[in-house]
Order: structure tokens, then C-alpha cells, then sequence
């Protein structure tokens, strides 16, 4: 069994995850790969529709299998800052524990519409270059695919307050 822990999250566009998970970033040991950095790294201005997006996410994925494997199975803690939101997303997640067999931690930011809003709107403020992406047409779009984990998926799922 791999020594690693792999942590991951849930929770509509808004909500926190990637907040959250550089704040989890910082302890000792821990690695933060950011699915939007490497996004806009290797697909600079190539993505405008969520079919865009699904595309280069699902070629970053293939390119990372094995680097983030390695690393679980060298022991570290890796935050993917990748979303969860979807059975279909989560099978990644997945793919990666059972073929390493590491510890792991789904945590579900499950919070209403009305908040994940707000914090795109101050998102939009704060990154202008988001904002063709980050709004409420989008997050609406997206959420009406949004599926919170269930326990036959089989993970480790934590529901923090805040």
C-alpha cells in the first residue's frame, strides 16, 4: 500500500475548493497540483466552451496519471486542485487509488447557490481574465450536472461545516 494520501474535492463552481485547497497545501509534505494552472500553462487562450474544457482536462489528466502515482507512491500528500462534481469526474479520483492503494480524502463543500454566487462574482473582481467563464450562466450550466459522492462510489468523504 502506498504511503501517500491523496486529497480531492466536491462541491459547485464557487464553493471553496480551491481556496481550500491551498490552505491544505501548506503542511509539511504536501504537493498542490492545480488543474487551472496547468490549464492555462499548456492551453493558453484555447479554452472558451466547457467542451473546451473537457477536452484539455481530460488530455491533462492522462499526461499526470503517472507522475501523480509516483508521487503517492513516494509517500507525499497531493491536493488536486481538480473538480469532483460529477460520478464520471470522480472515476479518475478513483482510478488513481486503486491503482496505487493510497489513503485518501473526498471532502464535499456543499454549499447553496446563493454563496457559490457570491464568491464568483468577488472571483470575477478579483481575476478579470475569469470572467468569461466564471458566471452565473456557466454556473448554472454546470450545476444542473453536479452530483454529491454516494457511499457505494467507495470513498472516504469528509463534510466540513465551513
Amino acid at each position: 500500500m502506498a504511503s501517500g494520501m491523496l486529497v480531492f474535492f466536491c462541491g459547485k463552481m464557487g464553493a471553496g475548493k480551491s481556496t481550500l485547497a491551498r490552505q491544505l497545501s501548506q503542511e509539511k509534505n504536501t504537493i498542490l497540483i492545480s488543474e487551472d494552472q496547468w490549464l492555462a500553462a499548456l492551453y493558453p487562450q484555447q479554452i472558451h466552451t466547457i467542451k473546451d474544457y473537457l477536452r484539455c482536462s481530460s488530455q491533462l489528466k492522462n499526461i499526470l496519471n503517472d507522475h501523480i502515482s509516483q508521487l503517492l507512491n513516494n509517500g507525499l500528500t497531493l491536493i488536486l486542485d481538480f473538480p469532483g462534481n460529477t460520478i464520471e469526474q470522480r472515476r479518475w479520483f478513483k482510478h488513481l487509488i486503486d491503482n496505487t492503494q493510497c489513503r485518501h480524502r473526498l471532502i464535499c463543500l456543499d454549499h447553496s447557490d446563493e454563496r457559490c454566487l457570491k464568491q464568483i462574482a468577488k472571483r470575477r473582481k478579483e481575476q478579470p481574465q475569469r470572467a468569461a467563464f466564471d458566471n452565473e450562466e456557466t454556473f448554472y450550466h454546470l450545476s444542473q450536472y453536479f452530483q454529491l459522492p454516494t457511499e457505494d462510489e467507495g470513498f472516504t468523504v469528509e463534510w466540513p461545516e465551513d
